[in-house]
């Protein structure tokens, strides 16, 4: 019987194993050939190990395309819809999971059936709304709907909420005399600390690998993004077959996600294992 669970356990390792490395040999592939000339990118057998290596793709991409602007309008984006739109969809979250009032179910029933929408159903409606606002070609039709809360974001406060805060600090709070706003930043919000780190790393994700917003409002290249920037570097920056460049420019781009989701990812197993606790 152990003999079988030790050959089982291999298997899987193995298997996960190989899962990994058909995962990560794209961005290895990635990796390299922002460090190769432009003659030996399609070299037969390829080169994992560049030679020679050169680090000019990342000088001549940074110098030839505005990138720290779309680094700035990207991280503008972030940083408002982040500290707001997450306030508020905790305290959102807050009211649906420890307050009853009428009708609190089929509001929240509602709010997740706004989820089966598609984008491109509302896509033309929001634009046209926006251009008559004038908002087309700045960021705010990327910033303004965000500061309102996300669905998604909601419903995992209210899950971890729900199993994570229990009612009794609640009552105590109110005994000592809190109202709602101080009790939730008091009492749920420190609380929600891993929850709230959790969707801060898969927001910013969301947000700066954001391309068709950015690309449908704005329009100047000053105003972009930095994804919309790397995607039309091949136009209006760099040859089209310059592959070494356009490599390092997502390199480039990738390196605030991975360093967000690197702090975080220990946010990720804590929330998610109270969010799975019913109180």
């Amino acid at each position: 019987m152990i003999r079988d669970r030790k050959i089982l356990h291999s298997i899987i390792y193995l298997l996960l194993l190989l899962g990994s490395v058909v995962m990560l040999a794209p961005f290895a592939w990635t990796v390299s050939t922002s460090f190769k000339t432009q003659q030996h990118v399609f070299d037969i057998p390829p080169q994992w190990i560049p030679d020679p290596a050169t680090w000019d793709n990342y000088t001549d991409v940074w110098t030839k395309a505005p990138l720290l602007h779309g680094f700035m309008n990207s991280a503008i984006i972030v940083v408002f819809v982040l500290t707001i739109g997450l306030f508020v969809s905790a305290m959102a979250a807050y009211a649906f999971s420890k307050f009853e009032f009428p009708g609190k179910e089929v509001i929240f029933m509602a709010l997740l059936g706004t989820m089966m929408i598609p984008y491109s159903v509302v896509m033309i409606p929001q634009y046209i709304g926006f251009s008559e606002l004038g908002w087309v070609d700045t960021l705010l039709p990327l910033i303004v709907p965000g500061l309102f809360g996300n669905i998604v974001t909601i419903f995992f406060f209210r899950q971890f909420m729900q199993g994570g805060i229990p009612t009794d600090l609640i009552d105590a709070a109110k005994i000592d005399g809190c109202g709602f706003f101080r009790t939730f930043m008091t009492v749920a919000l420190p609380i929600s600390k891993p929850a709230i780190a959790a969707q801060a790393a898969l927001g910013f994700m969301g947000i700066w690998n954001d391309f068709l917003g950015p690309l449908i409002y704005l329009h100047t290249q000053e105003r972009q993004t930095i994804q919309v920037l790397i995607a039309s570097m091949q136009s209006n920056y760099i040859s089209q077959s310059n592959y070494p460049s356009l490599m390092s420019a997502s390199l480039i781009a990738l390196v605030p996600v991975i360093l967000v989701f690197f702090f975080a990812q220990r946010y990720f197993i804590e929330s998610m294992a109270i969010t799975g606790i019913k109180g």
